[in-house]
């Protein structure tokens, strides 16, 4: 993985310097989860009249948060929570607006602005709509202002749901915490009443104990990062890669002190292979992550069909054949958990990435399309799009290219695989049980697509 010097130079007092004499990107070091620290350190302001917001003021208080209704002028603010629930025409939007705009510029470092709002789709009416709508504009337009690694994202609830469900909780302290640090300018959608919040500040930090995850493609990179967060977070890990990465998958397995299974996932039988090993070996499984994926990239006009094959079999044909073998079986019957990795180049396409981007947009078609296969069960299935990722493929990208890739988020630097596995624990977790069929980026805000 490559090290972004820049970033590094900017946060030294002579780099902050020069970096702003310049006119140059200033990247923060962002805030990331640290097992055992607060949510978020200082006093988050909560604007809004509203049920939605008097609920969310006693869950946040739960937490043991500083919750300020009227934060004072000038006061250091870690958050702001915006409850626009209730607003039903656009003109109405000006007063619980303003009254953020008031408050920006006491955001610290790091900080979070989220707003919670009801979702457009779910009313016809062209005034209720709009002005729905246009919290969405808001708050995108908002996390492009944010500025010292903090970040704006929202949090869209469904016009029947009771903001007691326990998905509506769970997304706002995913959004509000360090675990959320490298998504920016998007929306987390609850939409029905399942799932279920940890009881106490240790349930929290291990919110997956007792719990199955198989993670495929893990021996190296974000597979490897996603399984210690897992692993982190309570589960028992079956680490899956293919046998020629048979030593680096058997480290991690080891690492995360779990099984390794070897597997193509191409092949036809792979799900009832990964069945039968979580039987054996754990006598459940729980979560599965579809992480496995190549890239062969080639402008179209020169493709080959090994190339475009090859990429359609891994990146989508194996999780489509394995999650009917996961859903055929009694094993995977209880809440159970699908997250797959689809990529920000499957939102907006990619120069040389025709076979790449058809694979990782039909993640997202599938992601969207398997909501009721799961909800039959009390499960879920969500994707993560990445976007600029430092691994060691990204490490091999010319340094210009690298550089102005990094620069290309609202954040002004590239993310982390932790920043991608700790978005992928939290769909995972019984607190994101009101979610399915998202996709979620976790780019920084990358500047291209939604």
């Amino acid at each position: 993985m490559a090290r972004d010097t820049y970033t590094e130079l900017v946060n030294t007092p002579l780099g902050r310097r020069v970096s702003g004499a310049l006119g140059l990107p200033q990247p923060a070091r962002l805030r990331r989860h640290r097992p055992g620290a607060a949510v978020i350190d200082g006093p988050v302001a909560l604007v809004g009249d509203t049920v939605v917001a008097d609920r969310l003021a006693e869950v946040m208080l739960a937490w043991g948060l500083d919750v300020r209704r009227h934060p004072d002028p000038g006061e250091r603010l870690a958050a702001v929570v915006v409850c626009l629930d209730e607003v039903s025409t656009p003109a109405a939007l000006s007063t619980p607006v303003l009254g953020l705009s008031a408050l920006l510029k006491q955001v610290g470092r790091s900080g979070r602005v989220v707003t919670v709002f009801r979702d457009p789709a779910g009313s016809s009416d062209p005034a209720v709509r709009a002005a729905r709508q246009g919290i969405q504009g808001i708050t995108r337009s908002l996390a492009h202002e944010m500025r010292r690694g903090a970040t704006a994202n929202g949090i869209i609830l469904a016009d029947d749901l009771d903001a007691d469900a326990p998905g509506v909780a769970g997304a706002l302290r995913f959004l509000l915490s360090g675990r959320s640090a490298y998504v920016d300018g998007q929306f987390l959608t609850v939409d029905t009443v399942n799932g279920e919040l940890p009881r106490s500040p240790e349930g929290w930090e291990r919110p997956l104990t007792g719990q199955v995850a198989v993670v495929t493609g893990a021996a190296r990179g974000i597979g490897a990062s996603i399984a210690e967060v897992l692993h982190r977070d309570g589960a028992e890990i079956i680490a899956v890669d293919v046998p020629a990465a048979g030593e680096q998958l058997a480290e991690t397995a080891n690492r995360v002190r779990g099984t390794a299974l070897q597997l193509d996932v191409t092949s036809e039988d792979a799900g009832e292979k990964i069945l039968t090993h979580a039987a054996q070996h754990h006598g459940r499984l729980d979560i599965v992550v579809h992480n496995a994926g190549i890239t062969r990239d080639k402008l179209l006009a020169n493709m080959t069909q090994d190339r475009w094959d090859s990429v359609i079999a891994v990146n989508i044909e194996s999780q489509l054949r394995i999650n009917r073998a996961l859903l055929a079986s009694d094993l995977f019957s209880h809440s159970p958990r699908i997250v797959s990795l689809a990529s920000t180049s499957g939102i907006a396409g990619n120069r040389g990435q025709t076979n790449y981007a058809a694979s990782k947009a039909g993640v997202i078609g599938m992601v969207s399309a398997s909501k009721d296969l799961l909800g039959s069960r009390h499960g879920t299935i969500n994707a993560v799009a990445p976007g600029f990722i430092e691994t060691e493929m990204t490490a091999k990208i010319p340094l210009v290219t690298r550089e102005v890739a990094r620069r290309l988020s609202s954040l002004n630097q590239g993310g982390l695989p932790v920043d991608v596995a700790e978005t992928i624990a939290f769909l995972a977790s019984p607190s994101a049980g009101g979610t399915s069929g998202l996709t979620l980026r976790v780019c920084g805000q990358n500047l291209i697509g939604a």
